[in-house]
């Protein structure tokens, strides 16, 4: 149905003096400084504010113009109402659909949970929480992929808060909340040289863990450093998953599937002394009060704590270096690749051939041994009279 006006007229435009302005139906047109009018819409369509500069009269903007762009988002909305769910009155936010998400990933036993929480809590819901998860486009990615780039945030890290993204995107349309799928580029990450500890410098570590405040990063750094177990699967670890007579520590939701970790006979030691400490009502390791899960959720905070006190940056030396370190000194004490990947849990053998550095010690020591085994008796460099001849 057409609007009437009986404020915004023609006449009553014309006649408007320099700084004045009508509104009328969520139409605005302002008397600039140089005499120009300029028109802008301020509307509500389906609970979002639309507040948009139309143009200027100079440009050949009108009233008429205001009007057809108010029916134009008014159509965009009914047909975004017509490709909701089944069942679905209303447009589903980001925000609500990774709340979801998060809840039939618990039923279904889902991986990485606390981690993903924590993405949407600090990264993806401050960006993307209040769009409609429909309206999510992939100029909307790119725009996040660049700030949190501009923040700091390694290619890495933006990489795993985007496959989140991905995936919840993959399960939206799975579970019909929303027939959009945005094209969700990563970056291209550097093949870098990995990070691990010395003998030297994870014994500072461990003597710094040892008498930090906190009562969980010692076991923490013992177990990361002596199994190259992750985060997620040292504090989710439970008694009835750790069995010391076969050495073994079940873990049910490995990131490559449940796995069977050995452990060396020091660490069972330890570990044996670890759970009779414990309070006998609970069944984690890594107990928490605090956490709904009933077990601890992460320990940065300690761990950045160490780091320092040990004299080494917390910027390099984050978390995942503890498993960096175990499966390096694996490789460099010559433990072959197939028994390294069985003790990592990696999916693929490639991955763990990453851990061979190329300037490591045990190249070198490879190298030595294949010379006395071949022994050519060269007795050191030919002489240029020996090449002449």
């Amino acid at each position: 149905m057409a609007l009437k006006f009986s404020k915004l007229s023609a006449k009553a435009v014309q006649g408007l003096p320099i700084g004045g302005s009508i509104t009328e139906h969520g139409i605005t047109a302002d008397r600039l400084a140089n005499g120009d009018i300029r028109y802008s819409v301020n509307i509500m369509v389906d609970g979002t504010r639309i507040h948009r500069v139309v143009g200027r009269e100079s440009d050949g903007v009108t009233r008429t113009q205001c009007q057809d762009f108010i029916e134009q988002k008014r159509t965009e909305a009914r047909e975004g109402r017509f490709a909701l769910p089944k069942g679905r009155k209303t447009e589903q936010t980001f925000a609500n659909a990774g709340a979801s998400y998060i809840a039939k990933l618990r039923e279904t036993d889902g991986k990485g949970i606390e981690r993903k929480e924590r993405q949407f809590s600090l990264h993806l819901n401050p960006f993307f929480g209040t769009l409609p998860l429909a309206k999510i486009s992939t100029f909307d990615i790119a725009r996040y992929r660049k700030q949190r780039a501009s923040a700091g945030a390694s290619k890495g890290t933006v990489n795993r808060e985007l496959a989140v993204v991905s995936h919840l995107f993959s399960k939206a349309v799975e579970w019909g909340w929303t027939q959009n799928r945005p094209k969700i580029e990563r970056f291209k990450e550097d093949a870098a040289r990995i990070v691990y500890l010395t003998q030297e410098q994870c014994q500072r570590v461990i003597d710094a863990a040892r008498c930090d405040q906190s009562p969980h990063i010692y076991p923490f750094a013992v177990i990361a450093l002596s199994t190259s177990m992750r985060m997620s699967e040292i504090l989710t670890m439970r008694r009835e998953n750790v069995d010391l007579n076969r050495r073994r520590i079940y873990i049910p939701k490995a990131k490559a599937g449940a796995r069977d970790q050995p452990i060396t006979a020091e660490l069972a030691g330890f570990l044996a002394d670890h759970i009779d400490q414990l309070p006998t009502d609970t069944e984690w390791l890594f107990p928490s009060s605090v956490g709904i899960s009933g077990h601890l959720a992460t320990i940065r905070k300690a761990h950045r704590r160490v780091i320092i006190a040990a004299g080494l940056d917390p910027n390099v030396i984050v978390r995942h270096t503890f498993r960096h370190t175990a499966i390096t000194h694996l490789v460099q004490a010559g433990v072959d690749l197939p028994t390294v990947q069985k003790i990592s849990g990696h999916k693929t053998l490639s991955m763990v051939a990453r851990y061979s550095h190329a300037n490591g010690a045990h190249i070198d020591s490879a190298m030595d041994k294949l010379e006395g085994r071949i022994n050519l008796g060269l007795g050191g460099d030919p002489t240029s009279d020996e090449i002449a001849a």
